[in-house]
């Protein structure tokens, strides 16, 4: 009997062990923290030191504030039910105060750095870190004459770009969406680490990818006041059309001249691209339509067709985009 009690505790501790085990520290922590953890099922295990506090929630923003509860040491934990495979933006809110999270790298979304946590699609592995040959991701920075300042961009090369130095590439022209810049696609989409694996298994042509800053306004121009102004007024759609033919002039007449003499690209539309995800595939239909003669493959992912469709205007085929869109059979050998 007392064989069988023995047994009955390492079973009882193996399996507590096993469940503690089953959490692991998210891949977006910063060095060394434990927490925020993640378990295979995509429950998320989140803590907050705030010994004085009275009340802490759990702000995630694509979902309910979650009640935290206060444990003997000072710490507020909470265990959420299962999240959707994805990143995850979220804040505390400490009483009434909204803090950010000091275990979690800061990425910029929303319009702000704020803390967020990955959750891993199970079996998926095309966007982690993989043993294979791998590219690099170098920042640039070139004085706009469009806006009179400074702008900056990241650059993904490809692997053996240092090493195979008579070699020239296509170009792929990646926008973030709105609220997020130009670190969105390397930081939270690992867009470098899915370039590396399809390329090395021979899913993908060697490319180079430039993702800029996506906001802008010309040189002397003053942003107005929309301060109580809703959205879709005429004052803020003004706003946002002039910033958009401000990128617009920004990204063909100095960005891909400047990218065309820093690098060894494939400069003619034939090895062009540009794509984007939502504010980013707006100014993709914006930019290309309007400038075919620099690009030939086009991709637009919950994007809008261009500023041309906000506000009550509605897009005319015949007319808009210099009329690309009045012979599809044309178009379509056009473009890719």
């Amino acid at each position: 009997m007392k064989n069988v009690g023995i047994a009955i505790l390492l079973f009882a501790g193996l399996c507590c062990a096993q469940e503690s085990g089953a959490f692991q520290p998210a891949s977006t922590n910063v060095w060394g923290a434990e927490y925020p953890r993640v378990d295979s099922s995509g429950r998320v295990q989140i803590r907050v030191k705030a010994p004085d506090a009275t009340k802490v929630r759990l702000n995630f923003w694509s979902g309910p504030k979650l009640d935290m509860e206060k444990q003997t040491d000072g710490f507020w934990t909470i265990t959420t039910p299962p999240l959707v495979p994805g990143l995850h933006y979220y804040t505390f809110i400490i009483d009434s105060a909204e803090v950010s999270d000091t275990n979690s790298q800061a990425f910029f979304g929303g319009g702000k750095y704020t803390s967020m946590v990955e959750v891993p699609e199970s079996g998926s592995t095309y966007y982690s870190i993989q043993n294979v040959p791998q590219g690099q991701v170098r920042e640039i920075w070139y004085d706009s004459k469009v806006t009179g300042t400074w702008r900056h961009a990241l650059v993904y090369l490809p692997p053996n770009y240092d090493t195979q130095i008579k070699v020239r590439y296509p170009v792929l022209y990646l926008q973030h969406g709105a609220g997020e810049d130009e670190t969105g696609w390397i930081r939270q989409g690992h867009a470098n680490f899915i370039l590396d694996n399809l390329i090395a298994g021979g899913n993908c042509k060697p490319m180079i990818i430039v993702m800029a800053y996506g906001y802008a306004r010309r040189a002397g121009q003053v942003p107005p006041d929309l301060t109580g102004k809703p959205f879709g007024s005429p004052e803020m759609m003004r706003s946002m059309q002039d910033m958009a033919a401000a990128f617009e002039d920004d990204v063909t007449q100095v960005l891909i001249p400047y990218v065309d003499s820093t690098f060894r690209t494939l400069s003619d539309r034939d090895h062009r691209a540009m794509a984007g995800l939502s504010m980013g595939g707006m100014q993709t239909f914006q930019i290309t339509l309007n400038h075919l003669d620099l690009f030939s493959y086009i991709g637009g992912f919950s994007g809008a067709g261009g500023m041309l469709v906000l506000g009550d205007r509605k897009l005319d085929p015949k007319t808009d985009y210099n009329g690309v869109f009045a012979d599809p059979a044309a178009f379509a050998k056009k473009v890719h």
